[in-house]
């Protein structure tokens, strides 16, 4: 099976080495791209200092233009399966080819990488865990199927769901969405247990008036996602 590890990059100079370290190290098998989504601090630099493979685009398009940039490269250079993986140093490569065992054992499309099936690790804020398990539980309302973390950014998929998601990638909080979507369209999505770190650079771009913004904006973009045909 041919791998590929996207990697959406803004602003993180601090943690894209380990990160991509951490795949050469831990998940030799797989490729990997970063997809620098137009930083403005040294990120583009340390890519080139140090030879990263890299995609480094004009135009900050956010984060589902970035991974949507991930999937497009990813179908054009004919890979099998490809996994998204951030930037900042929660995700542990250790992980990627259990995943992709998981992916092909059960011919799934897409296996999420869950914080919350034997909940060790980071389990991340309160607040957070209240809106993950309301995610979830519209979502299986929507579709009757089970997901326990809905807006893991640890996922991969096989080759028909990057085709899907090269063609079509929600914008602003796609975990939820993409989610849903494939689901709507019949397509097997398992989880299995993850151990995910707290950020240690950086800061996240959900917080204050924009998680309110969040909620209303990604539950929206679900229930539009069921009503498609």
């Amino acid at each position: 099976m041919k791998k590929l590890v996207i990697i959406p990059a803004y602003n993180e100079c601090r943690s894209i080495l380990k990160a991509v370290d951490d795949i050469k190290i831990h998940a030799p098998d797989f490729d990997y791209v970063v997809i620098n989504d137009c930083s403005t601090d040294g990120t583009l630099d340390i890519c080139r200092k140090y030879g990263l493979n890299h995609v480094n685009l004009s135009v900050n398009l956010g984060i589902g233009g970035a991974v949507q940039t991930g999937y497009i490269y990813a179908c054009q250079y004919d890979y099998d399966a490809a996994v998204q993986f951030d930037g900042d140093g929660q995700h542990d490569a250790a992980y990627l080819e259990r995943m992709a065992q998981e992916l092909a054992e059960t011919e799934s499309d897409m296996v999420i990488g869950s914080r919350f099936i034997e909940k060790e690790g980071f389990q991340s804020s309160g607040l957070r865990r209240i809106g993950i398990r309301y995610f979830s539980a519209l979502i299986r309302l929507l579709t009757g199927k089970r997901v326990t973390d809905p807006t893991s950014g640890m996922r991969m998929v096989n080759r028909d769901v990057m085709r899907i998601y090269a063609g079509s990638y929600p914008k602003d909080y796609p975990e939820p969405e993409s989610v849903m979507a494939i689901l709507r369209m019949g397509k097997k999505v398992t989880e299995m247990p993850v151990v995910m770190k707290e950020r240690k650079e950086g800061t996240s771009s959900i917080g204050g008036l924009r998680s309110v913004y969040y909620m209303i904006k990604v539950t929206l973009a679900i229930l539009m996602e069921r009503l498609r045909r």
